[in-house]
């Protein structure tokens, strides 16, 4: 099972620090982008489920944007800690099958990643995929462990530490994904328009918005087009 968190594509409650180099509305389109690509590299996993946890408010929404093939269930309380602890309450409960959750802005990740990470929370009771700035975009259990996301450093560069110590603590065996980033800042924005203007298969509809946003940005600075 692979569970993607994602909310609403709304201004102001998504990528909220990309705000400094898109405008609100154009940080909603480009994570609209994502959640889609997203999407599409989730369904493209040999034998594997998906579903969205998300906050209750966007259920409707979400569900319309992920069509009929995808489930999309209401996390218990706020925040990412309780989204997660949602996560594997609600899928490993009744059956202790392996569970990842996703993040919904890293839709570049190459789908051997993910699989990998399957392979290898089958020999461990928790897999964890780490990003570059001390967080991590992927993590995943067989079984719930309420205490696991402790509601603190939740997207700081100390949410990985914290977690692996507090899985320790729980004398929980530990396997690592490939580090890899996802999109927080402007740096990370940079280097996926970069990667993508490559190999722009990889997330096809980011990138060509990533072509469009370009353009128009040169076009803006050259005085040949709208700002």
């Amino acid at each position: 099972m692979l569970v993607i968190m994602a909310k609403a594509p709304r201004p102001g409650a998504v990528k909220t620090r990309l705000v400094r180099s898109l405008s609100s509305e154009a940080v909603t389109d480009f994570y609209c982008c994502l959640l889609e690509d997203t999407l599409s590299l989730a369904r493209s996993l040999h034998d594997v489920e998906v579903s969205i946890m998300c906050p209750e408010l966007d259920v409707s929404e979400l569900a319309h944007l992920a069509g009929r093939e995808v489930s999309v269930v209401a996390q218990k309380g706020e925040g990412l800690a309780a989204g997660l602890t949602s996560v594997f309450a609600h899928f490993t409960d009744v059956h202790q099958r392996r569970t990842i959750a996703f993040n919904s802005d890293s839709p570049h990740l190459p789908p051997p990643v993910l699989e990998d990470a399957f392979k290898t929370l089958a020999a461990h009771d928790v897999v964890v995929g780490p990003t570059y700035d001390g967080g991590y975009y992927l993590v995943g259990a067989k079984a719930s462990h309420p205490t696991l996301f402790a509601n603190d450093a939740m997207g700081t560069s100390t949410a990985l530490d914290r977690l692996t110590s507090r899985a320790r603590d729980l004398q929980l065996c530990i396997g690592f994904a490939e580090p890899f980033y996802d999109i927080d800042v402007s740096d990370d924005l940079k280097r996926l328009t970069a990667e993508l203007r490559l190999a722009p298969e990889r997330a096809p509809r980011t990138a060509a918005w990533l072509k469009a946003w370009e353009l128009a940005a040169g076009q803006s600075r050259t005085g040949t087009g709208k700002p």
